[in-house]
């Protein structure tokens, strides 16, 4: 028997730490999602923007992201905790999930064509049937991912059996099948020609990016299904056979004002570093393919047939500098376990100094910004020079260093700091997932009225992000406590970071 979240339990069997290639291929589904999380962040602001959405209004559609990341999240991990299903505790929410994954993409895919078939009329640049049903499918996109994420990492801690070997093996597989995942979106995503493959997908409503588009989504699809049936099929969740129930809203609300008042000092400090970071974080990742089409390339997503190209070739560069990220990201991720294996550098030293790392590779997109300005006055609607191209690849690859950090240092000190407090690790790592949702809700309210502000383009919304990412810095090097020397106790089960 075991205590676990706030009620006595015990499993239909014994419970024993499962081989680790049961966890590889759990560890798996991580490729699935993140393809689909690549896709999402480089392609879906440039094609809503296709749709006749301005660039001022096209951050009020990522609000979906940080507002199911606030409530289904927690709600999908603390009911998977208590669920009884014969099918297991975790399989039943990856399964619906993974469902809702494929409805979402079908959605956003079809967007255009359901849009003609309901009205939307081609001479118009403004589809709005076409945009109701894309941001529908976006939004249920993000409830699905959340819905995934959180069970997924639940289920690799269940397989692990309080093993810290084996959740640390588990957690570096996620990592490495997140990198996968990224690779592959961000990859075929410079691919211009994918259609091809897939001749239906090109249609009086659908033109080549749309298509290329819908294609990828189509390969998401089926890769995810192939993916999530290979994981629910050869792993088995062991069912959850509650005791004494203590489940329901009081138990939970009660257990979480309990946990809330063990919080210490350095918990709220990593709070707030975090939430900077993020503000610092989200400005790129909301508009990074989208600034290198529009400033950098020169070109417009409701422009003429060249500015229309251009900003389609601006996209796949930057879709290409997401793929460069990620591999760095890989990389670093690895070295960084090294360095913290031999104690080269102390956490919150290290996360500091990515995070100035990070707010010179935002500072840095204002004098590349102003370069490629310069040349399109100069030379008209033609693609940047080779120098140009550079040094933007530079910016996307570099950013991969301060990006490993900022997906694992975070959650370890979370994880420590709630350890050595007597906090709940689950429930404080469900705050730190509130410090990463709002501050991407501040930056989607806020971005497109700098947008208006200052006439149109990024760069304001990426100062705004240096700014946060230089004061998370000088937090985390003169705020930010060291963290205990001692780990949690072997009793100890991590949550799945929901």
């Amino acid at each position: 028997m075991e205590m676990e979240n706030g009620i006595d339990a015990v499993t239909a069997e014994k419970v024993r730490p499962s081989p680790l290639w049961k966890l590889i291929v759990v560890a798996s589904i991580a490729a699935g999602v993140q393809f689909g999380w690549a896709l999402q962040l480089s392609l879906l602001t440039p094609y809503v923007q296709q749709l006749g959405v301005p660039h001022m209004w096209a951050s009020f559609i990522w609000l979906c992201g940080p507002i199911s990341g606030l409530v289904v999240q927690p709600i999908a991990g603390y009911l998977s905790d208590h669920c009884t299903s014969s099918f297991g505790r975790r399989r039943p929410f990856i399964l619906a999930g993974a469902i809702c994954v494929g409805v979402a993409v079908f959605l956003i895919g079809f967007a255009a064509d359901l849009g003609h078939r309901f009205g939307d009329r081609l001479d118009r640049p403004m589809k709005p049937f076409a945009v109701g049903i894309f941001v529908v499918g976006f939004w249920v996109l993000d409830v699905a991912n959340n819905m995934l994420q959180g069970p997924c990492r639940a289920f690799l801690a269940d397989l692990s059996a309080g093993d810290h070997k084996r959740i640390a093996f588990a957690n570096i597989f996620f990592a490495f099948f997140m990198a996968v995942g990224n690779v592959a979106g961000y990859g075929l995503g410079t691919v211009s020609g994918l259609h091809r493959f897939l001749p239906f997908t090109k249609t009086a409503a659908c033109d080549v990016y749309c298509a290329n588009l819908k294609t990828l989504f189509l390969v998401d699809i089926v890769l995810l299904a192939v993916i999530i049936a290979s994981a629910l099929t050869l792993v088995r969740d062991v069912p959850l056979v509650l005791e004494k129930k203590k489940s329901g809203l009081g138990a939970f609300f009660s257990q979480f004002k309990g946990e809330f008042n063990h919080l210490t000092r350095p918990i709220w400090i990593l709070y707030g570093v975090t939430a900077l970071n993020w503000i610092g974080w989200f400005p790129f990742v909301q508009y990074n393919t989208d600034w290198v089409g529009l400033e950098i390339y020169g070109g417009k997503p409701q422009g003429t047939a060249q500015e229309k190209n251009l900003y389609a070739a601006g996209v796949r560069t930057g879709s290409l500098g997401l793929l460069l990220q990620s591999v760095v990201l890989a990389v670093a991720a690895l070295l960084g376990e090294q360095m913290h294996h031999h104690n080269v550098i102390s956490e919150r030293k290290w996360w500091g100094l990515v995070n100035l790392l990070l707010t010179v590779c935002l500072g840095m997109t204002i004098p590349v910004t102003h370069e490629a300005k310069r040349f399109h006055r100069s030379y008209g609607l033609v693609p940047p020079p080779k120098k140009i191209k550079d040094y933007t690849l530079a910016i996307f690859s570099v950013m991969g260093i301060p990006l490993a950090v900022n997906y694992s240092i975070p959650f370890a000190l979370a994880s420590m700091y709630s350890s050595s407090s007597g906090a709940g690790q689950g429930l404080s790592l469900g705050l730190l997932n509130l410090t990463i949702v709002i501050p991407q809700m501040f930056v989607s309210l806020v971005s497109g009225k700098l947008d208006q502000m200052f006439g149109g383009g990024n760069l304001p919304a990426f100062v705004m992000g240096g700014i946060g990412a230089l004061i998370s810095a000088l937090m985390a090097l003169f705020l930010l406590p060291k963290p205990p020397k001692h780990a949690a106790p072997a009793g100890v089960m991590l949550a799945g970071g929901h």
